[in-house]
This record gives structure tokens, sequence and C-alpha cells, in this order.
């Protein structure tokens, strides 16, 4: 599996493109991505909404969407038809696997009510690095997969014990998607891929800390974790593997997660503008924190930008490598 190209057993075709960033509800975003001061009724999904076709809940991660919560959430990006949600399955059966029936009950309602709207492009089952290949993992995953069968499923595994034609055999069978991922390569981690396994094809940015990504310094702040900004250079050869995702799937969601002050909504601005080949609309109060944007950016500022000489302009942060 280590070799990039892809076989897969359904037809050549272009699949509909969404790239978007990990989440909305950021702190860190205000004066960044979102505006100081913001207007009344302002919220961030319909902000993005204007920029990007997909958002990833990540809130779903932690505790099940609320119905009411799920249904406000459409309706925050009704202007936008092409606009698609995903959703990550909630850890309880990732992380701690001791989920009840209660708990699916709850973690299908709220994902219940974005598919009757058709909006719901994607549940994600994402493991943690711990989660290795074996006769019981598999046996568990399997099980999980026939439980939530009836979603459109993809599935980040992050050990490289899975990096197997066997493991994309296996998620074919379930017809399962295979979330392609950019990570710190430190040990046994699974490396860049362009693989597809069903007609939902995901690709996830996580940055590059290699300093902070397994760190376990309780003084460390957790946005440490993600405080990285991919290169234009470092984009490329991730843009012809989101290429080769395309061609075998129906859809392809790209999901940049690097989100600390609004990296996330750079880089995924920079995807669109490399693979549409043209200058896009970009946010107003990013430009001023990176220069990066003036070359893609499709019209002039409504004010004048200084770009600072530090990070996070045009300038890679700490820890950072290339």
């Amino acid at each position: 599996m280590r070799a990039e190209k892809t076989s897969t057993p359904h037809p050549a075709s272009q699949g509909r493109l969404r790239i978007g960033p990990a989440g909305w509800s950021y702190p860190d975003w205000s004066g960044f991505v979102y505006p100081s001061h913001r207007p009344k009724n302002f919220h961030e999904a319909t902000f993005l909404a204007q920029f990007f076709d997909t958002i990833e809940i990540n809130t779903s991660f932690y505790q099940p969407i609320r119905p009411d919560h799920a249904a406000a959430w459409i309706e925050r990006v009704a202007a936008n038809p092409a606009f698609l949600f995903t959703a990550k399955l909630w850890q309880r059966f990732t992380h701690e696997p001791s989920a009840t029936i209660g708990d699916e009950r709850a973690a299908r309602a709220g994902f219940d009510v974005l598919r009757k709207a058709g909006k719901l492009g994607a549940v994600l089952v994402q493991f943690p690095f711990s989660f290795h290949k074996s006769t019981e993992t598999t046996a568990y995953l399997s099980a999980l997969l026939k439980r939530f069968a009836d979603y459109p499923i993809v599935v980040e595994l992050r050990h490289s014990s899975w990096q197997t034609q066997a493991t994309l055999d296996f998620l074919r069978e379930h017809n399962a998607g295979f979330c392609n991922i950019d990570q710190p390569v430190i040990g046994n981690s699974i490396t860049p891929t362009a693989q597809s396994t069903s007609p939902v094809g995901y690709v996830r940015f996580h940055g590059r800390r290699y300093d902070t990504w397994f760190s376990d310094d309780p003084k460390l702040p957790a946005h440490e974790r993600y405080n990285y900004l991919y290169s234009s250079e470092e984009l490329q050869p991730w843009a012809a593997r989101i290429q080769e995702v395309q061609k075998h799937t129906t859809n392809i969601f790209v999901v940049t997660n690097n989100h600390y002050q609004g990296k996330a909504v750079v880089n995924a601005l920079q995807l669109l503008s490399i693979l549409k080949g043209t200058k896009l609309k970009v946010p107003d109060d990013l430009r001023p924190h990176y220069s990066q944007l003036e070359e893609i950016a499709s019209g002039m500022p409504a004010t004048p930008t200084l770009f600072p000489l530090g990070s996070p302009s045009g300038k890679k942060t700490k820890g950072t490598t290339s």
C-alpha cells in the first residue's frame, strides 16, 4: 500500500471536490478569520460557507450533535446550496470503545437531521495512533462499520500496521472510505497516500509539528499540536494526490485541521486555488496576517494591508519544518 497509485473498482470520473476547515468555533480566530467586532446575527458557519463548500463538525467527537443544533446549522449555510457537512463519530466508539445502544441512538440523532436535509457528506470514524491492526481490532472495526453502514462512512487510521492492501480490501468490502492524512511521520505513522475505497474520498491535514505531536507536557497549550502553516511547496504534492483520489470517487472532502489562528483557512484557500487554477475571494480580516493570500486573492483588500515581518505572515511558526 505504500505506493500512492490507487486501483479501485469505481469508474474513472471527476468527483465533486469540497474543501474546508475542521470546525469553526475557535476563540483565536477572532480578529484573524472573523472580524473582531461582529455584526448582529453573525454566525461562524454562515461566514465560512461564503468561502467553502464543507466544514468538518468536530464537536460531535466529544459529544453527540443535538438535533436542534444540527437543524440550526443547516439554516446557517443555506445560502450555499453546494455545501455539505462532514462530522466525526463520537470518541466513545473509537477511543473508549464501550458504547451502548443508547450512545448509538444519541450519535445518530444529530446525524439523521443532517442526512434527512441532504447535508451529510460523510461520517468520519477517527481512530488514535494506539489503534494497531490485530485480529481483535479488525473484528471491532468490522462490527462498527456494520453498525453505521447506512451512513457514508470514512475511516481514519494513523498507525502503519493498517497501511496494507488488505486494509484497503477490507474497507471496500464494507463500503467505507479511506482517509488519506498528512501528519508528522514519526516511527510507525501512516505515510502520505492517495487511496480511495468507496465513492467518498477524504483527505485531512493535521500539520507537521514533530515537536508537539506526541507530547505529554501538561504545560503545552493544546493548540500547539496543530500550530502549523503549510507552505505552497508542501501543498503541491497533496494537490496531485487529491486529484488522483478525485478520479475514483463521487465526492471528495479535503479538511484542514491545522486550525490555530486561522492557518487551516489559509491552507484550505490555497488548495482551492491550486486545484481550481483560479484566484478566490478571501476573508479580509485574514489578509493582514498572511501575505500568502495576496497571491490568490481575487480582489483588493477592504483596508490597506501591512504585513508584519514575523510569524504568522510569511514565515513558519516555532517548531515547524520545511
